[in-house]
């Protein structure tokens, strides 16, 4: 897995920006909220991302895998390698943390942003 293909999988969700954050963090958002972060400047490339309450404790406990500093108490997990994710998991795990962090949201902004409802 590369940054190149992370940021193309987040980029295909409707409402995505990107962003450097803290000056070397690919941070992408949706309505201004940030659901994946990317480290840029580290070998190997860590992530964060947001998932379900449910999901947080077994996923945790994959090697590699640890509470997001700063933001486990919103369910957020750190990934210390990238490569540790498959191709499909990240389209999973991008689209999970893009939809919690929309569903969270005013109903004024999804609507603006074109984030419906199901």
């Amino acid at each position: 897995m590369t940054i190149e293909r992370i940021q193309q999988i987040c980029l295909e969700l409707k409402a995505t920006t990107e962003d450097i954050k803290w000056e070397n963090d690919l941070c992408f958002c949706v309505g201004n909220k940030m659901f994946l972060t990317i480290g840029l400047e580290k070998d190997p490339t860590p992530a964060s991302f947001k998932v379900p309450e449910k999901d947080f404790n077994d996923l945790v406990e994959r090697e590699g895998f640890k509470p997001a500093p700063y933001l486990a108490r919103y369910h957020w997990v750190y990934v210390d390698d990238i490569r540790r994710i498959v191709d499909g998991e990240w389209h999973h795990y991008a689209r999970q943390s893009h939809r919690l962090v929309a569903e969270k949201l005013p109903k004024k902004i999804r609507q603006a942003l074109g984030l419906h409802e199901k």
